[in-house]
């Protein structure tokens, strides 16, 4: 009876061993994994709000640029062509039309600063929307990397809930029949209700991250083709 014990222990530490040796790193689908950081970059509420935001910076640049106008003032006097042309209080008034220019030395001079000032905050922003990218993008892959983790592990205490089960079931069969003792049965049934606890938690850890996955890359993984 102990040598039917151990040789259960043994084909279950077997299979676990078997399960525990598989290659995380040979399961890591990379053309799948690019997929879900191109799409958080295209879902992700935050980096959308920073891509708007270099869009905002990047209009004030022109925006800028126009401003220049600024410094010039235009102005025109039309004077009547029957009118006295000569004013007693205004000699340089004529008739017809007379048009003036006028320029503000203040607004000439700060001009190139607020452009230069505007270039400098695209710049920026340009620079905070790539560092974030960065940030981003590691952690799809850390999520990804979790996803990968909690699959596997679901399959392994999947497989080993249902070796612990068919291991009780056959317990079970020769304690009817005599040939073990209720100790050793028991046994079995509180290793078979330990693996299947194992198994349900290691499926709400799967959920749990499939689910932040699906967060931040802002769908469903099966919409993600």
């Amino acid at each position: 009876m102990k040598t039917t014990g151990l040789l259960c222990l043994m084909i279950i530490a077997g299979i676990t061993a078997t399960y525990g040796q598989q290659s995380i790193v040979s399961q890591i689908n990379y053309n799948q994994l690019e997929k879900y950081i191109q799409s958080a970059k295209e879902n992700y509420p935050r980096r959308q709000i920073m891509a708007l935001n270099t869009e905002v910076v990047a209009a004030d640049v022109p925006a800028a640029k126009v401003s220049l106008l600024d410094i010039f003032n235009a102005s025109y006097i039309y004077r009547p062509d029957n009118a006295i042309a000569i004013n007693q209080l205004n000699p340089y008034v004529v008739n017809g039309f007379q048009f003036g220019v006028n320029m503000s030395l203040g607004n000439f001079l700060q001009k190139p600063f607020l452009i230069k000032k505007a270039k400098s905050e695209l710049k920026i922003a340009q620079l905070e929307q790539q560092e974030y990218d960065v940030i981003l993008t590691n952690e799809v892959k850390s999520r990804y990397y979790a996803y990968i983790l909690q699959l596997n592990e679901l399959k392994l205490r999947t497989q080993a809930a249902q070796d612990n089960k068919t291991v009780a079931d056959d317990l079970r069969y020769k304690f009817e029949k005599g040939e073990i003792t209720l100790q050793a049965y028991n046994s079995s049934r509180i290793s078979a209700t330990g693996a299947d606890s194992s198994r349900i938690q290691s499926e709400i850890d799967f959920l749990k991250s499939k689910d932040a996955l699906e967060e931040i890359i802002g769908r469903k993984l099966e919409s993600v083709n």
